[in-house]
């Protein structure tokens, strides 16, 4: 018979099967700080301090019938004589035995976040703090656990604990699309990798439709990793494949690297507004004078003014706009030269005879999802740009009187909530820098768009060049490691609190780690991310596994990939 354990539920329980608490670990005692700054927390002399790293859980039993849960901030060490850094003892072991814990001692600083009480198991923000020489323990992965469970449905595990393997960290998904949110990290550290799977959960929890621009063409069928192996795009996965559709601006490309795509996408002459060309004023050297002519020329000719001015000629029109000062020569023969860039890219023509973006909203507003590949345009940031503005724009301006119009027959009992869109944007600081943030859509979007169900994912390794602004209303963050100081600064603007953050952020390891803050998550987290891969495609396979997939996941506990590098 198995060894069993007696408990007042279940008296006789199975010893393997049976859910035995955590024992609380001891770490000190509290002995000053405040709720801004973070509390001190001096370790008791057999406390292993170079076990404990920034990052990990406190849990700080209060007076009254509550707990705290707090984030170690930072790690130091002190002593009751300052002259004792001046003068250390020799090394000897007994004299050092005696120092330790009394005249020198380690200090943690805890940064409290959550407030947990006996009556009440929902988790409340701290507004207060523990009085002096309550006892501070090592949080049990059991307390951890209980604060990030979320409801499976509209969850998405990113990760799991840095101290814990087995602490499973989630994100309420639900609020991620509540508000604009952000992956930042320096090139090289996956935040890709980590994009990719976090926008499939949200197709497969059917809470939103996303729009991808997809820069460098890795989320529709393929993404490239190291070492030259492949990763399934949204496409491969099967669950949600159909409800994934690719639009190319590149047909070529598409059909080198053998890929399908719904349609090819063309902008043509006259669907260009002023307001397109004006955020690229530093792109393609345009002056103020140029772009107010742009303006000018439009409320001329509203129908045809691009083609008018790529004539090769000037008309009785155009020399009349010249002669009442409206234009000169000059700014008109520059106009000319600096659009002919733009107009080159071969997706702008002139005349289409379908207006595609009427499409691609038409498609989102179905409940698809819709991944702009931009093929070798990707790599030219002018057409990165001006196409993700140009979408952007006219689903905005789609958006708004769709709500409007959703919210008219609601009140009338009519109509259901219009479906929420979620914009995923690589390279984000392009349109979000403080010199064009006010120019673009995209810093309308993150600033107020939510209340028209429309919220960006902005991935970027450069969040310092983000207006500030804009980065004050991003919900929830996931940072993976930075180099620039600027950069660990930006992450943190506009949240209450989070300097003290800092050292943490700094602290991450290059590759798979990140700190998760924010409204999708209860408290700030430091998480070891999920490895893209087998494991994450059988979260979206169908019911019957089939043989090649059978042998995919063999290969790959194997730790090999098929003859095609796809992992």
């Amino acid at each position: 018979m198995s060894d069993v354990i007696l408990s007042e539920r279940n008296p006789l329980v199975p010893l393997d099967h049976a859910r035995i608490p955590t024992p609380r670990i001891k770490l000190g005692i509290v002995v000053g700080g405040s709720l801004n700054e973070g509390l001190l927390v001096k370790l008791d002399r057999d406390t292993y301090i170079e076990g404990l790293t920034v990052g990990s859980y406190v849990t700080i039993d209060g007076q009254t019938d509550r707990k705290f849960i707090g984030l170690i901030t930072d790690i130091r060490l002190a002593a009751t004589d300052e002259n004792i850094q001046k003068m250390p003892p020799e090394l000897d072991e007994f004299i050092t035995r005696i120092y330790r814990g009394i005249t020198v001692f380690g200090v943690l600083n805890v940064k409290p976040m959550l407030v947990l009480e006996h009556s009440n198991p929902e988790p409340k923000p701290v507004k207060t703090v523990p009085t002096h020489f309550t006892i501070a323990y090592h949080s049990t992965p059991e307390e951890v656990q209980a604060i990030f469970a979320a409801e499976e449905k509209q969850s998405y595990r990113i990760g799991a604990s840095v101290d814990d393997a087995n602490i499973k960290i989630s994100l309420d998904l639900q609020r991620f699309i509540e508000r604009s949110s952000a992956i930042f990290g320096r090139s090289g550290t996956g935040k890709t990798f980590m994009a990719l799977p976090l926008v499939a959960n949200i197709i497969k929890s059917d809470i939103a439709s996303v729009l991808i621009f997809d820069m460098h063409n890795d989320y529709g069928y393929r993404l490239k990793g190291d070492q030259g192996r492949f990763y399934k795009g949204l496409k491969d996965l099967t669950r949600i494949s159909s409800h994934i559709e690719i639009v190319t601006l590149d047909e070529q490309s598409s059909h080198r690297r053998e890929t399908s795509y719904e349609f090819a996408f063309s902008i043509g002459y006259d669907q260009i507004e002023p307001e397109d060309l004006e955020m690229l004023r530093d792109l393609l050297g345009l002056s103020e004078v140029q772009v107010n002519a742009f303006f000018a020329l439009e409320h001329r000719f509203p129908k045809n003014w691009v083609e008018r001015l790529m004539s090769n000629t000037i008309d009785e029109d155009i020399q009349a706009m010249i002669e009442e000062s409206q234009l000169t020569a000059g700014t008109y023969g520059a106009m000319q030269r600096k659009l002919k860039r733009l107009l080159s890219f071969g997706f702008i023509k002139p005349a289409v005879a379908e207006h595609f973006t009427q499409r691609i909203v038409d498609s989102l507003s179905r409940g698809n999802s819709i991944v702009v590949e931009f093929g070798r345009y990707g790599d030219d940031t002018a057409a990165y740009v001006f196409v993700s503005n140009f979408l952007t724009r006219r689903i905005h301006r789609r958006y708004v009187e769709m709500k409007e119009t959703a919210e008219a027959s609601s009140a009338k009992g009519d109509a259901a909530e219009l479906r929420k869109l979620v914009i995923a944007v690589e390279e984000a600081h392009k349109f979000l820098d403080p010199a064009v943030a006010g120019l673009t859509i995209f810093g309308t979007i993150a600033r107020e768009m939510r209340k028209y169900n429309v919220t960006l994912l902005i991935i970027d390794q450069r969040p310092s060049q983000i207006d500030s602004e804009v980065m004050s209303q991003i919900g929830t963050r996931i940072t993976c490691a930075l180099s620039d100081e600027k950069d660990i600064a930006a992450v943190f603007t506009g949240m209450s609190g989070a300097q003290q953050l800092r050292s943490v952020l700094a602290s991450l390891d290059s590759k798979q780690q990140a700190l998760v803050m924010g409204h999708a998550v209860p408290m700030p987290v430091v998480i070891s991310t999920r490895e893209y891969g087998p494991d994450v495609y059988a979260e979206f396979s169908t019911a019957v596994i089939t043989p090649s997939e059978q042998h995919a996941r063999n290969m790959a506990k194997l730790g090999r990939s098929d003859d095609e590098g796809l992992v």
